[in-house]
């Protein structure tokens, strides 16, 4: 039988992801955290693959994800433009997000 890498799905950052241990992700920006710390997770909404699943309802009691932030910048600038026509009015602003890469450690289930 080969090796599976167990999956969890968790809610981070107002978005869900399912990851395995080892997946590298783009998040919005964990406040108060630097390079090279760790994050804990504790919003997991499922944990296992196939017949040993655990489904939570909404969240798996006990179960969490740690993850390392490997780097913490900013994404490329998204240029929101906006303009009436024959009305004289343009505005032009731009939005850099702040972003968080992390990297999964480890996924403990209940």
């Amino acid at each position: 039988m080969p090796f599976f890498k167990m999956k969890a799905t968790i809610r981070t950052q107002g978005r869900q992801f399912t990851v395995t241990e080892g997946d590298i992700l783009k998040v919005n920006r964990y406040p108060d955290t630097e390079e090279g710390s760790d994050v804990e997770i504790n919003e997991v909404l499922s944990v296992g693959e196939g017949e040993n699943a655990v489904f939570g309802a909404p969240l798996v009691k006990g179960a969490s994800v740690t993850a390392k932030v490997l780097e913490n910048k900013r994404d490329k600038k998204v240029i929101v433009y906006k303009k009436k026509r024959r009305k004289g009015y343009e505005n032009k602003r731009g939005h850099r997000q702040e972003l968080s890469i992390i990297k999964i450690e480890s996924i403990k289930s209940a």
